[in-house]
């Protein structure tokens, strides 16, 4: 048995792909692919794939990871190349090995941010966040399956660079992630447009980077 990750990224129109669907597509593609994939047992037998931080639905991710295994030793450019055979556009597969680490280690997530504002221009969409991060604390509502609770978004997300590109402000972003306590970058975003009453006109979040606790990458 040989356990696999591979790293892919989600762009363009693939960004709607929901993660229920994007575990059909994967599901296709090692199928189409003929690589010798292991699957579960039991009655109902499948391939054996898992997702270690999923990206949310309407964001574009260059760092995506998924694990599945194989009852035979591959070269994993061949791994790489028969998968991409079979992916739609906006899915593509840039790496693949040994799963180094397990998603346990996973810690934190950085975020690229394009956002253009209706009746401001990047300089004062820029000069609103510098005021809203100089708050002692950024309190919002955190909604999961099982509850409802207040947060401080304060210490759980850093703005690592910022820049104005005319009536857009981009900037680079760190979150807390992982199975423990996991931000999602729009709980920041909704806080900010709230605060200042911005209405949007555009805005785009990419995944950049999934990092351990010493802020290495998640291999």
């Amino acid at each position: 048995m040989h356990n696999i990750r591979v790293f892919y990224n989600k762009t363009q129109r693939a960004k709607y792909i929901s993660h229920l669907d994007i575990n059909r597509c994967m599901q296709r593609a090692l199928k189409r692919s003929g690589l010798p994939v292991w699957f579960t047992e039991g009655f109902h037998t499948h391939i054996y794939v898992t997702f270690a931080l999923p990206t949310p639905l309407g964001f574009e991710s260059m760092y995506e990871v998924m694990d599945f295994r194989l009852v035979e030793e591959l070269p994993m450019k061949e791994v790489v190349r028969r998968l991409n055979e079979h992916l739609p556009q906006g899915i593509e597969i840039w790496g693949a090995g040994a799963p180094v680490m397990k998603p346990e280690r996973i810690k934190y997530a950085e975020y690229d941010l394009s956002l253009t504002y209706l009746d401001k221009t990047g300089a004062e969409t820029g000069a609103h966040l510098e005021e809203f991060m100089e708050q002692e604390s950024i309190i919002v509502t955190k909604k999961t399956k099982k509850k409802v609770k207040e947060i401080d978004l304060k210490p759980l997300v850093s703005v690592l660079h910022t820049e104005v590109c005319g009536d857009t402000l981009k900037l680079t972003i760190r979150t807390n992630a992982g199975i423990l306590l996991n931000v999602n970058p729009m709980l920041f975003l909704e806080a900010f447009e709230s605060r200042y009453g911005l209405r949007s006109d555009y805005w785009k979040i990419t995944k950049k980077k999934v990092l351990d606790e010493n802020l290495k990458d998640f291999v």
